[in-house]
């Protein structure tokens, strides 16, 4: 049975579904305001593998992935691009999917979007308010945190720390705590400076929009249930936004969430968190248009999903070497992978997953099979299909039957090694994406473009 670290417990503990053989997850997705970066890339792909795996181990998986489609990110977008935040939304939730179907990730079985829960959110907030979990500030309704015992439990810190560092203006906010936050958003003077008319919705309070943290409580409750499963996410969410969605929930006598998991942050060479503020953030779109996109599923399956990952040439050039090390190998055993597969390798690399979703310890029971087959010829067989099977539980297509290329697929790759040669990344990517859209797998290597059919 599959162990994940708890982060409302700190305890690695089994993860024991609600209804048998069904498991119900919930992952934070995308605010539609900008083009996806590496942070992104990760948690989509660690999550992705993880659903993969337990599919692959007979689970029946409920994944639901909102989309933010309104919060001021996206009406400050709309602004700076004279557009509405309709628009801005529509658009970046596009490149938003087909950058996800580049990297290979499986689309969620539900994408519920924010704009369509407002009215939930109302009735939401209008509860907490009745329960005297929630008071009117100068430009909104604000969650009373000092009213729910227990309130920070996702933050594992002292929360009289945060109160000290931080300060509140009352006379603007009329926020009682710097913890408190809004849950519905008063139509105001901010909106009129930031240049464009944004988008809000009737209420008992007056014109508004909701708050951030309020949208995943109902889209989760209603797709998924009281008590649900799991909940993922980056770990910056953890604090305060996830404790924030359970703070809601538990104020109107739901149950949430009964487990909580959280991947670390990517970092620049410098041991910062890659972000936007900061300007460290690389491209996701340049590395697809240079790499294979297995070669970042490789990146972030070789760290632990909690640990932070560091992105920088080095890490890159040792995701693509080990990527090699299992392509050159299916390419050698591609007649032998129809064998049954070798368990005792199989039962490791399941021992190493259900230990807290081990991949780093998973690819090395891979790569060990790897070594054993070419110093015992006769497992070959058994090996080598064990090895296939291993990488395709967590979404790592490896090549396997040989095939020449129509005059078109030809002329396509012919295309993008000449984009590449004039670093026209973009139209590299585009011609990328058709190629995988046709079902091919595409590597880069030094000889150029290489594509094969899975």
């Amino acid at each position: 049975m599959l162990a994940l670290l708890d982060t409302a417990t700190g305890q690695v503990a089994p993860l024991e579904a609600r209804d048998a053989g069904r498991l119900s997850v919930y992952v934070c997705g995308p605010t539609v305001a900008g083009y996806p970066h590496l942070g992104h890339a990760r948690f989509n792909l660690i999550w992705d593998a993880l659903r993969r795996y337990l599919v692959w181990r007979g689970v029946q998986v409920h994944y639901v992935s909102n989309v933010t489609d309104i919060e001021d990110k996206i009406i400050a977008r709309a602004a700076e691009e004279g557009t509405s935040s309709e628009d801005v939304a529509s658009r970046y939730e596009q490149i938003w999917f087909e950058t996800m179907a580049a990297l290979g990730v499986k689309r969620p079985d539900d994408t519920p979007h924010a704009t369509a829960y407002v009215g939930h959110m109302v009735r939401l907030v209008n509860e907490l308010v009745e329960r005297g979990h929630a008071y009117q500030g100068g430009d909104g309704i604000y969650f009373d945190t000092a009213s729910l015992p227990g309130y920070g439990l996702l933050a594992r810190q002292d929360l009289s720390m945060v109160r000290a560092g931080e300060r509140v203006n009352r006379d603007q906010a009329g926020k009682r705590s710097p913890l408190d936050f809004v849950l519905w958003k008063f139509a105001g003077a901010d909106d009129r400076a930031q240049g464009t008319a944004a988008p809000w919705w009737a209420s008992p309070w007056g014109r508004g929009r909701p708050g951030w943290h309020t949208e995943c409580v109902v889209m989760s409750l209603d797709l998924l249930g009281e008590g649900f499963d799991l909940h993922l996410g980056g770990l910056d969410l953890a604090f305060p936004h996830h404790e924030n969605e359970r703070a809601q929930a538990v104020a109107t006598g739901r149950a949430f969430a009964r487990r909580w998991a959280h991947n670390g942050m990517v970092l620049d060479e410098q041991g910062e968190k890659m972000s936007r503020s900061v300007g460290n953030v690389i491209s996701l779109g340049s590395l697809l248009a240079r790499y294979d996109p297995r070669v970042l599923r490789v990146l972030m399956l070789n760290t632990h999903y909690r640990a932070p990952l560091t992105v920088n040439q080095d890490t890159i050039d040792n995701a693509q070497g080990v990527l090699n090390r299992f392509d050159n190998f299916a390419r050698e055993s591609k007649e032998l992978a129809c064998a049954a597969p070798d368990e005792a390798a199989l039962n490791r690399f399941k021992w190493r997953l259900d230990e807290d979703f081990d991949t780093p310890g998973a690819l090395t029971v891979m790569l060990g099979a790897i070594r054993d087959a070419r110093a015992h010829p006769e497992r070959v067989a058994a090996l080598a299909t064990a090895v296939r099977e291993g990488c395709q539980a967590l979404g790592l297509e490896l090549p396997f039957e040989g095939e020449s290329l129509d005059e078109r697929v030809a002329e396509m790759v012919r295309q993008r090694d000449a984009a590449r040669a004039r670093a026209d990344y973009p139209a590299a990517d585009s011609i990328r994406a058709d190629l995988q859209a046709m079902g091919y797998v595409v590597e880069d290597g030094p000889a150029g473009t290489s594509v094969w059919r899975p």
